[in-house]
């Protein structure tokens, strides 16, 4: 009787694995112990291929990534201001792929230089455009932090679509600020709609560079 053979466990397995994992179990519940008891092998097995749970997340932001570029592609064609839109919905919607995606996301550091490809191509286009280096790095990391930003809150709403997490009901919040009229009215400006209010702070960021970029 023959034995199933297992795929050898490397980075892009535990990756992989942490990444299935993570849509189950959330950021919080994502463990070494956990990860080791799906692959079905001892804990200490993972220390081989990373040293803690900062260096795995470091390898699961870098596959996310990855994953995001394999399925988008570029246009040479596009202005500065295309460019900017397309990485930031792209970007919101790989995270929100993942529970908990954006907290992954944020504060890792890549594990490779695949990312390195597209930055030199969104910098030649900007600085083609006329933005000094500076201030084109200025304008891509701020789109960048708006998004991660953006989809951390409003994962903290919804952790995957078509889940809604307890606590953000708009008529009980409303009726526990009636006193503040405005804010108990604001509550469905953050948290409703994200897909028109994430695209309405994409134009106001878009507008703001235009606007300092014109007075240069």
């Amino acid at each position: 009787m023959g034995t199933e053979r297992r795929a050898p466990l490397d980075r892009q397995r535990v990756a992989d694995t942490a990444l299935k994992l993570l849509n189950e179990v959330g950021l919080e519940g994502l463990t070494l112990r956990a990860i080791a008891r799906e692959l079905d092998v001892k804990a200490p097995a993972l220390y081989w291929h990373f040293k803690d749970k900062q260096a795995l997340l470091d390898e699961m932001a870098t596959e996310m990534y990855r994953r995001m570029a394999a399925g988008t592609s570029r246009d040479p064609d596009d202005t500065w201001q295309e460019r900017l839109r397309k990485a930031s919905r792209g970007l919101r919607a790989a995270l929100l792929g993942y529970r908990d995606g954006a907290k992954v996301f944020s504060g890792s550091r890549f594990t490779g230089i695949e990312h390195a490809e597209r930055m030199e191509d969104d910098l030649r286009l900007f600085t083609a455009a006329g933005f000094s280096l500076p201030r084109a790095v200025r304008a891509l990391t701020t789109a960048h932090l708006y998004t991660l930003g953006f989809v951390t809150e409003e994962q903290g709403v919804r952790p995957v679509p078509g889940e809604r997490r307890a606590g953000y009901d708009m008529a009980e919040r409303a009726r526990l600020m009636a006193g503040f009229p405005l804010s108990a009215a604001a509550g469905a400006e953050i948290f409703e709609d994200h897909d028109r209010h994430f695209e309405e702070g994409l134009d106001l960021l878009i507008a703001g560079i235009e606007a300092r970029q014109a007075d240069s």
